[in-house]
């Protein structure tokens, strides 16, 4: 008996996504509900489950093909996977996987990440995967290699005059397609460029206040709400206050029409396992802080699981994108069509400022705020970012909407 496996509805507005790879090949054993491929749509990729437990049939399509919603991608044959024929594989230094356990990230290796492990000899079996469930990733496989001891050369037969020339170490070309997702990226990021009056405005904050008040609080605060209290729960408030304030920036050009919210919907960029991602903290004017800090954590979590949905990532009236994660000093965000501005955050670091007349040391961060200039004025763009830094420097201002 078969069982086929369907491409599963993804959202309202999406009709098509692409077969980002198989973590199933035929003949392996399936569970019921476990992921057996993934796909990939224009803003979010995610895997197709095993509607029932059985054997991988044939795959009907081939990675990087593009399917339509509700097509038959393969199929789930009844029974139990035949036990392996034992091979010779024709590579040195390369041990034989061991029979895994079901589960096992060695038995979900990705094209890639097998090429790798053979290239340079590594035994997946004792690589620690860093992917959904254990599975090893590319960077898994690098790091390993990078990290393991140069082996001694094997003993071989000389090579024959024939034998062509080693080729030059360090010095390879790998050609990847493009993700369907980040091809949507660059596609959007580029018409923002060439569709918006883009400009940007930066101003710097004392983040002393702040600090103060998370560490003073942050026990309790954890205690209480079961979730930890960061810095981007003070910057979605304080946001939410400028954004009162300032309308426009919370704004959209649609045509000759200019759309205003009385909600604020704040896409928060997280970073997942194809690129950074924005879900989207919905009327987050009404949330506390513990109930922003909570959708952040939440979306988090989704993101390195790749388990975000369609209706996670649609809408959004503003982007809160803190690049100081990484170490950024300064950057000039690109605003998310069709919104018109977004809120660049980075890293805190001590530095020499005036106070009072007064050079003390203080922690100082960076902020930066791209916007249309179609829709908001210069003088409304400054104003909203020194709103925002009046109500970090002081953050009672956000508890007296002030």
């Amino acid at each position: 008996m078969s069982t086929e496996v369907k491409v599963p509805t993804l959202g309202e507005s999406v009709t098509e996504a692409t077969i980002g790879e198989w973590l199933k090949q035929p003949g392996d054993a399936v569970a019921i509900d476990e992921p057996i491929a993934s796909l990939e749509t224009d803003k979010v990729a995610m895997e197709v489950l095993a509607p029932v437990a059985g054997v991988m049939g044939a795959h009907a399509f081939a990675p990087g093909d593009t399917v339509g919603i509700g097509a038959v991608i393969g199929s789930i044959e009844a029974g139990s996977a035949a036990p392996a024929a034992k091979t010779a594989v024709a590579v040195p230094n390369v041990p034989p996987a061991p029979a895994a356990e079901p589960g096992d990230g060695v038995t979900t290796l990705s094209p890639a990440v097998r090429r790798l492990v053979l290239e340079h000899g590594i035994d997946p079996s004792k690589i620690k995967g860093t992917g959904k469930d254990g599975r090893l990733s590319k960077e898994d496989v690098l790091t390993a290699a990078n990290n393991a001891p140069e082996a001694a050369p094997a003993v071989s037969a000389a090579p024959s005059p024939a034998a062509p020339a080693p080729s030059a170490p360090g010095r390879r070309e790998e050609r990847v397609k493009m993700t369907r997702m980040r091809q949507t990226i660059a596609k959007r990021l580029k018409s923002a460029q060439d569709t918006a009056a883009m400009l940007t405005t930066f101003n710097d904050v004392d983040m002393s206040a702040v600090i103060e008040a998370r560490g003073r609080y942050k026990d309790l605060f954890e205690k209480k709400h079961a979730v930890r209290l960061g810095f981007m729960g003070f910057f979605a408030k304080a946001a939410c206050l400028a954004l009162k304030d300032i309308p426009s920036v919370n704004g959209r050009i649609d045509g000759e029409e200019i759309v205003y919210h009385d909600y604020i919907d704040i896409s928060v960029a997280v970073s997942g396992p194809g690129g950074l991602v924005v879900p989207v903290i919905r009327n987050a004017e009404a949330l506390s802080f513990a109930g922003i800090e909570k959708t952040i954590a939440a979306y988090g979590k989704k993101a390195k699981d790749g388990t975000l949905t369609m209706d996670d990532m649609t809408g959004g009236t503003f982007t809160i994108s803190n690049g100081g994660v990484f170490g950024s000093l300064m950057s000039t965000p690109i605003i998310n069509p069709p919104q018109s501005a977004v809120l660049g955050l980075h890293r805190i670091e001590d530095r020499a400022v005036v106070v009072n007349g007064q050079i003390v040391i203080r922690p100082m961060m960076y902020l930066a705020l791209s916007y249309d200039h179609r829709l908001i004025d210069g003088r409304e763009a400054v104003t909203f970012l020194k709103t925002i830094k009046d109500a970090i420097e002081d953050p009672t201002r956000l508890l007296i909407d002030l």
